[in-house]
């Protein structure tokens, strides 16, 4: 701890001369630039942020556990809008043939039939939700593969791992299963929304272009409106520039009057269409009040993937013509080591860097930070949490990085993650924790799924 710390804190501590971005600090001491680093001192007790002022603003008083923090960057707690933990880490035992989209479709859905019990499902989301922890994030909302049989599995299995980690990592899951399955008409959607209702959880789907494609938003608006449900899309994860169903999707929350939150993921196919087209699309995104979540790293792998060809386009989403309108936008980190993304830690400062590189969240870095703490938070319902407020618990991550720079530069330098104003443990699991679930897992070939 000598680095930053005298010494583990355990509950009550000042902190003085940390750098907080405005955007994350209570109007007091915020001042009126969102994208400044301010200077401020900051006091914990019992847990707690008991004030923050300027820096030498707090009242002298004896301080048997002060740290000078010498300007290192102060986050709050951390938000992960889009993940999927069911699919973690299974790339040992299923890697993604060939990078591609439905490369990775492929691999998921086999190692899905051959391997996803309950207990594997559970260890796979117990080591991301460890690496989560360890590095500071504090929500995460994760889609769940919905199709039966495995929405048996998978949601219990996530009612128990949420009920396990509360206090922790607070948790969130949506359902996910592609629209077309609605073609079925076999009542799979009022009893999808019913366990998702019962688990308190989100309802979702992946949409296409396909014929009956408003038919089936409608249907699942309504469903979510029955049961005060509120909404997470994964959408247009292509590049084909005729995928435009969150064209549709706004269109749908407009036309059926939701009132509950939508999210909506990826969007990656808006980037390549006409002007107009995204004009269009935008104004009635903004109309609809929808929020938008990209995933740059898993985006990048992806898209405009082909075979000794260099990629042309980044695969990511407009985001900054979505904020320059008012919509909400975050980044959160997708997939991690699983065929759509073969890498990744959960560590949400790697991906506010990687998001910064890939979409140009700089020159200026303005608020951008605000895509995985205060945004994520009021998309999730929770807009109590991504920013430092007197009088929350006091989780808080601690950098020894100065400045934008130094953080962009060395995203994993060194830091310090506070859990209700106490220093934690921030030894990440060893993967080889994981080799039983690879190496005792089954090989089901294409033949066999089909």
């Amino acid at each position: 701890m000598t680095w930053l710390l005298k010494a583990p804190v355990r509950g009550t501590a000042r902190f003085q001369r940390a750098r907080v971005p405005a955007s994350l600090l209570p109007d007091h001491v915020a001042g009126s630039d969102p994208a400044a680093l301010v200077q401020v001192d900051i006091e914990v007790r019992d847990g707690r942020i008991a004030m923050i002022r300027p820096s030498g603003g707090i009242p002298a008083a004896p301080c048997g556990d002060c740290h000078d923090l010498d300007d290192g960057m102060v986050l709050p707690g951390l938000i992960d809008m889009h993940t999927h933990l069911d699919k973690g880490h299974i790339t040992p035992r299923r890697p993604n043939p060939d990078g591609t989209f439905m490369g990775a479709l492929t691999s998921v859905g086999l190692d899905r039939l051959a391997n996803w019990t309950a207990a594997d499902v559970r260890a796979r989301m117990e080591f991301s939700l460890r690496s989560a922890y360890a590095q500071g994030t504090v929500l995460i909302r994760t889609h769940l593969d919905s199709l039966p049989p495995q929405e048996t599995i998978s949601w219990p299995v996530f009612q128990e791992v949420r009920d396990d980690w509360a206090g922790r990592i607070e948790l969130q899951a949506a359902c996910l299963f592609g629209i077309d399955r609605l073609d079925a008409d076999d009542g799979y959607l009022t009893a999808i929304a019913d366990r998702v209702s019962r688990a308190g959880g989100v309802l979702g789907a992946v949409t296409y272009m396909i014929p009956r494609l408003d038919e089936h938003l409608d249907a699942i608006f309504r469903a979510a409106a029955e049961r005060n449900l509120p909404l997470d899309f994964h959408a247009d994860e292509t590049g084909d520039t005729g995928a435009r169903t969150l064209h549709h999707i706004a269109e749908a929350a407009i036309r059926n009057g939701f009132k509950g939150q939508v999210v909506v993921g990826h969007c990656c196919s808006l980037a390549l269409q006409e002007p107009d087209e995204i004009d269009r699309t935008l104004d009635l995104v903004a109309e609809a009040g929808l929020g938008i979540v990209s995933l740059p790293m898993c985006n990048m792998y992806l898209q405009d993937r082909q075979a000794g060809r260099t990629p042309r386009w980044r695969g990511v989403t407009l985001l900054h013509e979505m904020k320059a309108r008012g919509i909400p936008v975050a980044v959160a980190s997708d997939n991690t080591r699983d065929p759509f993304y073969a890498y990744g830690d959960m560590n949400l400062i790697e991906v506010y860097t990687q998001a910064t590189r890939i979409l140009q969240l700089d020159h200026p870095v303005g608020d951008w930070i605000n895509t995985v703490t205060r945004t994520p938070a009021q998309l999730l319902g929770r807009s109590d949490l991504g920013r430092l407020t007197e009088g929350a618990p006091a989780d808080m991550v601690l950098l020894r990085a100065r400045n934008w720079s130094e953080l962009l530069s060395r995203p994993h330098g060194l830091k310090a993650v506070l859990r209700h104003g106490r220093t934690i443990d921030m030894t990440l699991p060893d993967y080889r924790e994981l080799d039983p679930l690879m190496t005792n897992a089954v090989t089901l070939e294409r033949g066999a799924a089909e």
